[in-house]
Order: C-alpha cells, then sequence, then structure tokens
C-alpha cells in the first residue's frame, strides 16, 4: 500500500512510524519537516489530504502536537475522512464505521508502543459494506454546503 505521511515537526514518533511503515512494506511518501522542507500544521494536513484525495497515495497519516490541526486542515479536502485516533479501539472504529482514509495522531500523546497498536488496527480493518450508506449520507452533506455557498 502507498502510504503518505506527513508532520509539522519531526520527531522520535515520525522516525518510529516510518520504521513501521517500511517493515510493514508499504512504500510512502513524505511531506513537511519529513521531506527536509518547513511546513505549518494547516500546510501538512493539506498537503496529506490531497495526496489521498488525487490517488497518489491509497490512505495517509498525519501528525501535529495534539493532532487535532492536522485532522481539521485534511478533513476540508473534499474526499478525506481524517480520523484522530488515540488507541486502537477508536483506529478500528474509524475504518469500520467511517471508512477514515487518513489517520490522525498527536506527538504528544502517542507513545511507540500505541503507534503501533493504532496501525495494526488501523491497516487490519475495512469498512463494510453495511456502512455505505452511512457514507453516502456523509458524501452528501458535503455536497450539500459545497452547492449552498
Amino acid at each position: 500500500m502507498n502510504i503518505v505521511l506527513g508532520s509539522d515537526e519531526q520527531t522520535y514518533l515520525t522516525d518510529v512510524l516510518r520504521e513501521e511503515l517500511t517493515r510493514r512494506g508499504h512504500d510512502f511518501i513524505l511531506v513537511g519537516p519529513l521531506a527536509g522542507t518547513q511546513a505549518i500544521w494547516p500546510d501538512v494536513g493539506r498537503a496529506v489530504g490531497e495526496t489521498v484525495a488525487t490517488g497518489h497515495a491509497d490512505q495517509g497519516i498525519v501528525c501535529c502536537y495534539t493532532g487535532t490541526g492536522v485532522s481539521i486542515a485534511a478533513n476540508k479536502v473534499p474526499g478525506i475522512r481524517a480520523a484522530l485516533c488515540h488507541d486502537a479501539q477508536t483506529a478500528v472504529g474509524a475504518r469500520k464505521w467511517n471508512d477514515a482514509n487518513v489517520l490522525a495522531l498527536s506527538l504528544r500523546t502517542t507513545t511507540p508502543e500505541l503507534a503501533r497498536e493504532i496501525l495494526d488496527a488501523w491497516f487490519a480493518t475495512a469498512c463494510p459494506p453495511s456502512e455505505h450508506d452511512a457514507l453516502a449520507a456523509v458524501d452528501a452533506i458535503d455536497r450539500d454546503y459545497r452547492t449552498s455557498t
């Protein structure tokens, strides 16, 4: 799987994420400081979102201090369903019920061990067809707001 990984700073956790993606056999694209360029969290969230939305990556992982900012920025990109996950069960729910395609993580609270558990859950879970009606309803909300402005 091709993953886009972005963060507004390079940390021990982002290094662990890169190692984990490599160990799991994923190809990945780096964004922001992980790619050697300066970027603030809105730019990182947007870049990760756009990379997934355009099909240049299958899924994304995005990080900032709390994970909230990058998830908000990524979710502004049409077609992105970014989920801030602080544990494996939230990652399962985000994939299963929301078909989330961008995983947001907090650089402050996510330990390497927790990151591995979250990645295990994220990559092992798919969205079943029974959830597609709910996802279509979310897409309709987006379309309604885009056409009303």
